[in-house]
């Protein structure tokens, strides 16, 4: 426990129907910068989430996410345990130093009309009917397709790799004990594929992801055949899963405003600022998770070791002390201060810039096609705790070309 008592009042994380970005937690943000929490303790303001994510006193949390939920052994938690997610210190800067050059701003940029042909693709098959199933018609095939170019896979195999991705990101909700015969059958399954394309790259390799990573592997010995693989396995579900609940958040957001939704419609060079702001305010990531490796003191409490520290990403995006008018505006996105979206510091998100270009096309693209979209009925979705997300989201829309 810290030595100072928070006086926020308690947020219960664990339940279900948790809102993150609830007036509750606005209301305990108000109160102080920490909360006690069913995981640890929330920090709740901007400033101090900016300093605690770059504080190397702290280090990455997630590797106690299965047992702190009741999974205490098998496949799952080893995996897991070992992902880049998990790791800190030497381990995770060697992985993530080889891991980097896959993913260069230049390669991603250079990939950009490859989405937008897949995004035209999905769109003209239902801009002419004025209904959309967003998350099964665009959402889950582009962001599972996209995968598959990345990793340079048949896109045609899309549904398989997204099936196995959706069970696997199943690890990252508060019910991963219930779901683990699910996770660790898709973690079965994903392992087998992958296994499969390092052989092919090995023997034929390519333009693609895969290839540049396997040849690192094969160039000096540094990034060892099962590191790549639980490295590549951890890309795919995390990659596919967070792109796809991330749109269906970003168009959530933006048609709360319709003028931002149909000025994005317009103006289709703010989508990279788009990005920007529904990341600020609607993660699907919906808190980072920091652990102390030591006795410390932050901000004047004291912690002592293995305490578990949650920034809640949204209440850091929409504090008003560093964002003096925290509304959605995609017009005012690069003058806030940088957003916490894709985490901070060494843990900062490997795939950052893939989510940024393919939702940079994707969320002009949508709104250019249904300028009027409405939502048709209140869809499903994941808890708002933990990573959220639609299952699904109808949308209703004037037809169009």
């Amino acid at each position: 426990m810290p030595s100072q008592v928070p006086t926020a009042p308690f947020l219960d994380l664990a339940d279900p129907a948790f809102d993150t970005t609830s007036a509750q937690v606005h209301a305990a943000r108000e109160a102080d910068w920490l909360a006690p929490t069913s995981y640890g303790f929330a920090v709740l303001r901007y400033e101090e989430a900016n300093e605690l994510l770059t504080d190397r006193r702290f280090r990455q949390g997630n590797a106690r996410w299965p047992e702190q939920n009741g999974v205490t052994g098998g496949r799952f938690l080893e995996w897991w345990q070992r992902v880049l997610l998990s790791l800190d210190g030497d381990d995770h800067a060697r992985l993530r130093r080889l891991l980097m050059p896959a993913f260069k701003r230049q390669s991603i940029l250079r990939m950009r009309p490859q989405f937008q042909r897949i995004a035209d693709e999905l769109v003209e098959g239902f801009a002419q009917r004025g209904r959309v199933e967003l998350i099964e018609e665009f959402a889950e095939p582009y962001a599972a397709r996209i995968l598959c170019l990345l990793l340079g896979l048949p896109e045609g195999e899309w549904r398989q790799v997204a099936h196995w991705a959706d069970d696997l990101g199943r690890s990252f909700g508060i019910a991963v004990a219930r779901d683990l015969p699910l996770i660790e059958a898709a973690l079965e399954g994903l392992t087998g594929y992958v296994e499969a394309a390092v052989e092919d790259r090995l023997a034929h390799p390519r333009e693609d992801l895969v290839s540049t990573l396997v040849q690192a592997h094969a160039g000096d010995g540094r990034l060892t055949r099962d590191e790549l693989v639980v490295g590549l396995v951890f890309l795919a579900f995390a990659g596919m899963e967070t792109t796809r609940n991330q749109i269906g958040l970003a168009v959530q957001t933006l048609l709360r405003h319709p003028d931002q939704w149909r000025l994005l419609s317009e103006r289709p060079d703010l989508g990279e600022a788009a990005v920007e702001e529904v990341m600020r305010v609607n993660p699907t990531v919906t808190w980072v998770t920091r652990e102390a490796t030591e006795d410390l003191t932050f901000r004047g409490v004291h912690f002592p070791a293995g305490a578990i520290l949650q920034v809640l990403s949204h209440a850091a995006g929409t504090d008003p002390r560093a964002m003096p008018d925290p509304d959605v505006d995609i017009t005012a996105a690069r003058d806030r201060a940088p957003h916490l979206g894709f985490g901070k510091g060494v843990h900062h998100c490997l795939g950052h810039m893939v989510a940024r270009v393919d939702m940079a096309v994707a969320l002009p693209t949508l709104a250019r096609a249904m300028p009027d979209a409405a939502p048709d009925g209140p869809g499903e979705w994941l808890p708002v705790s933990g990573n959220t997300g639609a299952l699904s989201f109808p949308l209703c829309f004037t037809p169009g070309p």
